[in-house]
C-alpha cells in the first residue's frame, strides 16, 4: 500500500505542477485550471452521486453535475465574456459563485418539483442533491479563487501553497501515527486516526507551509520578498488543522452510507474525494487568510 502510494504521488504531483506551469505561462484567464475544475467538478459530482445513491436518496446524476459544474466555473464568467449582466471586477468573483449557487438552488427545487410522485423521498433526494453542490461546486468554486487573491502572477504560488500545506499534513499523519499512534482520535468515525497523527498533521503542514512560501516565493519573482516565517507556519498550521476536520467530514460522509472509500479510482488512495477532501474544505479558509495575513508582501 505504501509503495502504491508513493508511486502514484510521484505520478500525480509533478502533473499537477506541470498544469499549472502551463497555465500560468498562458496568462491570468486561466484556461487549463477552468478544464481541470470542470473535471474535479464532474468526478467529485459522480462520486457522490454514487456515495448517497442509498436509502431513499435517488440524485439526479445529470442535473447534479451540470450544477456542480456551473457553480465551480463561476469565476470564470466575467473573464470569458458569459455573463451578459454587470458583474463585481475580477478582484472579487466569490459574487459570481454565490449566484451560480443560487440558480443551483431553483434548478434543484424545479426539478424536485416536476419529478415528484408520492410523499417519502423528494425531501431526502433534494437535500443530497444540494449537499452534493455545496460540496462539491461551491467548496471547489471558492478555493479556485485562490488562483486571483493574491494577483495574477502569484495564483500558483497561492493555490500550491494549499495543496503543499495540505498534503504535508497528510505526510505528517501518516509518519506520526505510525510512529507514536496509539491512542484513537474518533474510533467509531475514522478508525485509523490517532491523537499522534493528529499532531503529526499540524507539525507536517506548519513546517511544508513555512518551507514553501519561504523557498518558493522567490522563485516565482526573484524581487518578492518571503513573508516572515512564523506567518508562513502560522498559515500552514491553520490549514493543517481545517484540513484535518475536512478529512473527517468526508470520513462522515462515507461511514454514515456504509462505504470505506469513496471510489476505486487510484490505488492506494481511493477516489478523487479520499484526495480532495482536505483540500477543498480548507480552500475557504486559505482564501480568508491570504486577505488577512500579511503573506503577500509585493502586495504591500
Amino acid at each position: 500500500m505504501l509503495i502504491w502510494r508513493l508511486l502514484m504521488s510521484a505520478i500525480l504531483i509533478p502533473t499537477v505542477f506541470g498544469v499549472f506551469y502551463l497555465d500560468a505561462w498562458l496568462g491570468p484567464s486561466a484556461p487549463l485550471l477552468l478544464c481541470f475544475v470542470i473535471l474535479l467538478a464532474l468526478r467529485g459530482a459522480n462520486e457522490m452521486v454514487d456515495l448517497l445513491a442509498t436509502r431513499s436518496f435517488a440524485p439526479h446524476r445529470v442535473v447534479v453535475c451540470a450544477c456542480c459544474v456551473l457553480v465551480a466555473a463561476a469565476s470564470w464568467y466575467g473573464r470569458l465574456g458569459l455573463v451578459p449582466i454587470k458583474v463585481p471586477g475580477e478582484e472579487n468573483t466569490l459574487a459570481q459563485v454565490m449566484l451560480a449557487y443560487s440558480f443551483t438552488v431553483l434548478t434543484l427545487f424545479a426539478t424536485g418539483t416536476y419529478r415528484y410522485r408520492e410523499p417519502g423521498k423528494s425531501m431526502e433526494t433534494l437535500g443530497a442533491e444540494l449537499l452534493i453542490v455545496s460540496y462539491i461546486g461551491v467548496l471547489l468554486g471558492v478555493a479556485s479563487q485562490l488562483r486571483w487573491v493574491a494577483g495574477d502572477a502569484a495564483g500558483y504560488l497561492v493555490l500550491g501553497s494549499l495543496l503543499v500545506v495540505t498534503k504535508g499534513g497528510d505526510v505528517g499523519a501518516y509518519t506520526f501515527g505510525r510512529l507514536f499512534g496509539r491512542r484513537k482520535m474518533f474510533p467509531i468515525l475514522s478508525p485509523g486516526k490517532t491523537w499522534a497523527g493528529g499532531g503529526g498533521a499540524l507539525f507536517g503542514s506548519a513546517l511544508f507551509g513555512m518551507l514553501w512560501l519561504q523557498y518558493a516565493t522567490p522563485l516565482f519573482n526573484r524581487s518578492w520578498e518571503p513573508p516572515a516565517w512564523y506567518w508562513s507556519a502560522f498559515y500552514g498550521l491553520i490549514i493543517g488543522m481545517v484540513g484535518l476536520v475536512g478529512d473527517l467530514c468526508e470520513s462522515l460522509i462515507k461511514r454514515d452510507v456504509g462505504k470505506k472509500d469513496s471510489a476505486a479510482l487510484i490505488p492506494g488512495f481511493g477516489g478523487l474525494l479520499d484526495i480532495l477532501d482536505s483540500v477543498i474544505y480548507a480552500g475557504p479558509v486559505a482564501y480568508v487568510l491570504w486577505k488577512a495575513l500579511p503573506l503577500a508582501t509585493w502586495q504591500v
